[in-house]
C-alpha cells in the first residue's frame, strides 16, 4: 500500500553495495534510494543535479518527500494513515464493529417482535447451554484455533530471545492483565455487580485471534506473536476456571452470583477444548493432504469467515433472548463500555512504555539479565497488543454457560467485541505513529553489540504493506529492512536483510 501519489514519491529501496575487497576496504554494506522508475522518467525532464547537489538533496529532504519540488505540488498531502490501516483490513474485518453492532439491533427486533423465541431457543440443552448457542459458539471459536502453527513450537522455542519475551507476556497477561481488568471494573461499576462479572471474565480471557491481525498491521514479530497464540491458547484451559473463581468470588466476594469452578472449568473444556480439538485435526489432516501453501492461501480465507458468522449468529441469539431486558436497562449497558475503553488504553500505554524503556536501556546497565539484549519496536508491539486484546469469544461462551443467555453477564460480555474491534484499530495507529517518532535500539541479529539507536519509519514503497517498518541504524554495520507481512517466520538472506516471510 502506498502513502500518496505513487509517481511522485522516491521508493525507498535498502541496495547491498559490496565495497571492493581488493582495494582493501571491508566487506561491509551500504544503503541508498533508489527513485521509482515513474519518478526517475519524470526527474530527467527536470532540473540537471551534480552528484554533490543530488547528495545534498537526500541528506536535507526525507526518504518519503517528493523526488523533485516540480513534481508534486507541496500542499498535496500523504494519504492519512489511519485510513491507510482501515483500507488494509480484509472486508470483514474492517466491517467487524459495524456488523455486530447490526447483529445486537437485529437481535433486540427479534426479541420484541417474534413470539415465543425464548421458547424456541431453550429447547434442547449440551453442557447446560441450548444447542443453538453450542453449535454458534464452537464455530465462532473454530476457524481462529486452525489458524494457531501449533507445529512450529518446538522450532521456535529454541532461542535464548523468545525466551525472555515469553516471560514478559505471561507475567503482563495472567498477573497484570487480570488485575487491570479488575480495577477497572471496579471503578466504573461498583454498583452493578453482574455487569461486574462479565467484565472481569473478560479481562481473564487471553486474545488468540484477533491479536495476529493487529500485529501483523503494526509490523510486530510475527514469529514471537504465533508463540504467545499458541501458549494463551493452551493456558485458557488450565488457568481459566480457578482465576474465575479467585477473581469473582474470592476477591470480588461476588459469591451470591452463581459461579462454580466446575460449571466454568466444563464450559472451558467444551467451548475451548473442542474448537481446539477441531483445530489441529483440521491442520493434521489438510496440510498433509492438500499441502501447507494451499491450505494457507485457498482454505484458511475461505474457512475464516465461518468464525464471523458463528460470532454474529451468537450475538443474534443473546440480543434476541434478552431483548425487553436491554431496552429497560440501557444505562447500564452503556456504562460498561467505560472499563472495557479503559482496559485497552491501559494495557497497551502501559506496556508499550515499558518495552521503550527496556529498549532505551544501555547495554552495560544492570537493570539487564546476564546475557541479555535489549528490545525492538517489533517486540514492543507485538507485547503491547498481545497484553491489550481479549478472547471475547472465549468470555462469552463461559457467561452463556455459566450463568444463562438472559444473564447480565452475558450481556456485558457481549459488549466485547463491539469495543475491542475500533478501540485496538485505532490503537494500531498510535503504534505506528509512536514507532515513527521514538529511538528505538538495534535488533542487533547480526551479534555485532552495537549501541546505535533506532528511528523506526514505515516504507512508502507500494509493494508493502502497512505493516512494513525500515528500522536504520546509525551504525551501517546492523542496518535492515523488516517487512512486516500476514504469514510469520523470520528468514534472513545472505546478503542480512531481515524478512518476515
Amino acid at each position: 500500500m502506498s502513502y500518496g501519489t505513487e509517481d511522485s514519491y522516491v521508493s525507498r529501496t535498502i541496495v547491498r553495495e559490496p565495497h571492493d575487497l581488493s582495494s582493501g576496504g571491508s566487506d561491509d554494506t551500504t544503503s541508498r534510494s533508489v527513485p521509482s522508475d515513474e519518478a526517475r522518467q519524470t526527474g530527467n525532464k527536470g532540473i540537471s543535479m551534480g552528484p554533490d547537489m543530488q547528495e545534498q538533496g537526500r541528506e536535507s529532504r526525507p526518504w518519503c518527500a517528493p523526488a523533485s519540488p516540480d513534481q508534486v505540488d507541496k500542499e498535496e498531502k500523504r494519504e492519512s494513515t489511519a485510513l491507510a490501516l482501515v483500507k488494509s483490513l480484509s472486508i470483514l474485518d474492517r466491517f467487524l464493529a459495524p456488523l455486530v453492532l447490526l447483529a445486537m439491533i437485529l437481535g433486540v427486533i427479534i426479541g420484541v417482535y417474534a413470539k415465543g423465541v425464548q421458547s424456541a431457543f431453550n429447547g434442547a440443552k449440551f453442557a447446560g447451554t441450548s444447542v443453538p448457542l453450542v453449535v454458534g459458539m464452537i464455530v465462532m471459536m473454530w476457524p481462529a484455533l486452525t489458524k494457531v502453527q501449533y507445529e512450529r513450537l518446538p522450532e521456535l522455542l529454541k532461542t535464548r530471545r523468545l525466551w525472555e519475551q515469553i516471560i514478559v507476556s505471561l507475567i503482563l497477561n495472567w498477573l497484570i492483565g487480570p488485575f487491570v481488568m479488575l480495577a477497572c471494573a471496579w471503578a466504573a461499576l461498583p454498583d452493578l455487580p453482574t455487569y461486574r462479572t462479565g467484565i472481569i471474565l473478560v479481562g481473564l480471557a487471553r486474545c488468540i485471534a484477533m491479536v495476529m491481525i493487529w500485529n501483523t498491521l503494526a509490523g510486530g514479530d510475527g514469529d514471537l506473536c504465533a508463540i504467545l497464540v499458541i501458549i494463551n491458547a493452551v493456558l485458557q484451559i488450565v488457568l481459566y476456571s480457578p482465576l474465575a473463581v479467585f477473581f469473582i468470588k474470592v476477591i470480588s466476594h461476588d459469591a451470591d452470583l452463581g459461579l462454580e469452578y466446575g460449571k466454568t472449568a466444563i464450559a472451558v473444556l467444551v467451548f475451548l477444548g473442542i474448537p481446539l480439538g477441531l483445530g489441529l485435526l483440521t491442520r493434521i489432516i489438510l496440510i498433509p493432504t492438500i499441502g501447507r501453501k494451499r491450505f494457507t492461501n485457498t482454505f484458511l480465507p475461505f474457512f475464516s469467515p465461518l468464525s464471523l458468522i458463528g460470532l454474529l449468529y451468537t450475538i443474534i441469539v443473546i440480543f434476541a433472548q434478552q431483548a425487553r431486558h436491554i431496552l429497560h436497562h440501557l444505562g447500564p449497558v452503556f456504562r460498561t463500555f467505560v472499563p472495557l475503553v479503559l482496559y485497552f488504553i491501559v494495557m497497551f500505554g502501559g506496556t508499550f512504555t515499558f518495552m521503550w524503556m527496556w529498549s532505551r536501556l544501555p547495554r552495560s546497565s544492570r537493570l539487564l539479565p546476564k546475557g541479555s539484549r535489549r528490545v525492538g519496536y517489533k517486540e514492543a508491539s507485538v507485547q503491547s497488543f498481545t497484553a491489550a486484546s481479549n478472547n471475547f469469544e472465549l468470555s462469552i461462551a463461559v457467561a452463556v454457560a455459566v450463568f444463562g443467555p438472559e444473564s447480565d453477564q452475558a450481556l456485558a460480555a457481549t459488549i466485547g467485541p463491539l469495543v475491542e474491534v475500533p478501540v485496538l484499530l485505532s490503537l494500531t495507529w498510535v503504534s505506528i505513529w509512536l514507532g515513527k517518532r521514538l529511538k528505538w535500539a538495534p535488533d542487533d541479529l547480526d551479534g555485532s553489540g552495537s549501541d546505535g539507536t533506532n528511528q523506526l519509519e514505515i516504507a512508502d514503497s507500494p509493494n508493502r504493506g502497512i505493516g512494513s517498518i525500515e528500522m536504520e541504524s546509525k551504525d551501517p554495520s546492523i542496518r535492515q529492512t523488516a517487512i512486516g507481512t500476514t504469514d510469520t517466520g523470520i528468514g534472513m538472506d545472505k546478503g542480512g536483510t531481515v524478512d518476515l516471510v
